[in-house]
């Protein structure tokens, strides 16, 4: 599947505001509404559009305690170790990286206490070796 930069930029558009009229993105790109709605179509066929999600607005999440946690896992343990991060839902996302540390995992919660809980939590999963948390103070900004 080929993505042009005219996809590139519809994708951009749908990042910031999914439910944005298809109008208004038609205006936005100079494109007609048509034409729009067909590459939207198209995006979701090919899979490039996998589905639509929620972003809350950061004044309601404000106080809540979100860190990154850097975790190395025992080689031949990232299935078990994928599997038992993905049953904890205070982990909203989960990349797997190079360097020291295998994944890259970010916890939401609401008090330094249940942070402690949930790393504590990772750290004792069969085939987790180690982990670092580094707590997010502020986002500058998110796309």
């Amino acid at each position: 599947m080929k993505i042009t930069p005219s996809d590139q930029q519809l994708l951009s558009l749908l990042r910031e505001n999914a439910r944005a009229p298809t109008a208004e993105i038609a205006r936005r790109l100079g494109l007609s509404r048509t034409t729009v709605q067909s590459r939207i179509e198209r995006l979701e066929r090919q899979g490039v559009i996998a589905g639509y999600t929620v972003r809350v607005p950061g004044d309601l999440e404000r106080n809540l305690v979100r860190a990154h946690i850097m975790i190395a896992v025992q080689p031949k343990q990232m299935v078990a170790v994928t599997k038992a991060l993905k049953a904890m839902p205070e982990l909203r996302l989960l990349h797997s990286v190079t360097g020291a540390y295998d994944l890259i995992a970010l916890g939401v919660v609401s008090t330094l206490g249940e942070m402690d809980v949930l790393t504590d939590r990772i750290g004792v999963i069969d085939g987790v070796e180690r982990t670092t948390s580094a707590l997010i103070l502020s986002t500058k900004f998110e796309r």
